[in-house]
């Protein structure tokens, strides 16, 4: 009996000891007094709202220049059309990892940038006229990646493009295109400028709903999957028996996709750092929070290894398809260097803020 009672003790303490320490994990570091307000009024300010308004101002620019082309379909304007759908894909780039609030909830990432885009959808969509765009059945026929098939995939030269487009059928699905991608980012934009940014920098609780942690599984999220993971990886074969080079972003001008890569690491070492989208000016950041916390060292691995890793993709062709078939070793280094930054954001950084991962891991990495 005597020993029951002791076993009975000894499990009810360890059970206690286990709940204490799930609750010290689980709530605010007692030791953390950063300003947390301060780093999201930055986010805001300074990089969110400002990155939807480049991609709004540039997605003015492509729509007038699509209505042009409609008009008056030649070379002169495919080409004007052509270089203001890559623009705006570039700032896309600046404003993909923020899939919170009205972009979370519109699903606004799955319709602007899915990729390899779904042509058999995207030409019976043009053939029959009748579709909806909003529809999660057509998020692999539009945005971005569908542009990029109507204006460099949908015959094998310009001349044919050309004739193509002039199908009243398939340049109204590109004005829809484009149009949607329009209405999309300015919806968002109205809502980070209509009330949602001043509940925003406000909800600094460290809890699953608070800001914080919701911007930060979102960045992490967007850095190891739609950068690491689906930029590099899945078309180097990482995640497959084989590689995929078709699996490419910008498909159909793919020499454009190296460029596309950079913007995007580019734009998540100046989000770590805090500075501005529109100026050199570095205000409170993750950074910033690694080094109030004692963990300036983890700050410096992390802009390190950042750097590490755009060295390895300045070294690519700017043709990321031509790299995977001519030489995919250099590809799948570059893949090894961004990996070692995803460690030290997922599992070091988060760590430090004391903040968990909310996103399901599913590559087995």
């Amino acid at each position: 009996m005597l020993k029951r009672i002791i076993l009975v003790t000894l499990v009810v303490s360890a059970i206690l000891a286990c709940s204490s320490s799930d609750d010290s994990n689980s709530g605010n570091n007692s030791s953390d007094t950063y300003n947390r307000t301060a780093m999201l009024t930055n986010i805001a300010d300074n990089i969110i709202i400002p990155g939807y308004q480049n991609l709004s101002t540039d997605l003015s620019t492509l729509v007038d220049s699509k209505n042009a082309f409609v008009a008056n379909v030649n070379q002169t304007n495919l080409e004007t059309l052509r270089t203001n759908w890559f623009n705006a894909y570039q700032s896309f780039q600046a404003v993909q990892m923020f899939q919170i609030g009205k972009a979370e909830e519109i699903l606004f990432e799955e319709q602007m940038n899915i990729y390899p885009t779904n042509t058999t959808d995207i030409e019976n969509n043009i053939a029959n006229g009748n579709y909806d765009l909003s529809s999660v059945n057509n998020n692999d026929a539009v945005g971005f990646p569908a542009v990029d098939y109507m204006l460099y995939g949908v015959a094998d030269n310009d001349a044919a493009i050309l004739t193509t487009l002039s199908n009243a059928n398939y340049s109204n699905y590109l004005s829809d295109l484009i149009d949607r991608m329009q209405t999309l980012t300015n919806t968002v934009l109205t809502d980070w400028t209509s009330g949602y940014r001043d509940n925003y920098i406000t909800n600094t609780a460290n809890v699953a709903s608070g800001a914080v942690n919701q911007t930060l599984n979102a960045y992490v999220f967007y850095y190891e999957k739609r950068l690491r993971a689906d930029k590099v990886g899945i078309p180097a074969g990482v995640f497959s028996s084989t590689p995929l080079p078709s699996k490419v972003e910008v498909l159909y001008k793919e020499d454009n996709s190296r460029t596309l890569l950079l913007e995007a690491l580019n734009a998540v070492q100046d989000v770590f750092n805090g500075k501005a989208i529109n100026s050199n000016i570095e205000g409170e950041s993750y950074k910033n929070y690694l080094i109030a916390l004692d963990r300036n060292d983890l700050a410096e691995v992390i802009n390190d290894r950042f750097d590490a890793a755009r060295t390895k993709i300045e070294a690519l062709n700017t043709n990321l398809k031509t790299q995977v078939e001519t030489d995919n070793t250099k590809m799948t280094e570059a893949y090894d260097a961004l990996q070692l930054a995803v460690v030290s954001l997922k599992s070091d950084m988060l760590s430090a803020f004391n903040v968990s991962v909310s996103y399901v891991d599913a590559d087995g990495d």
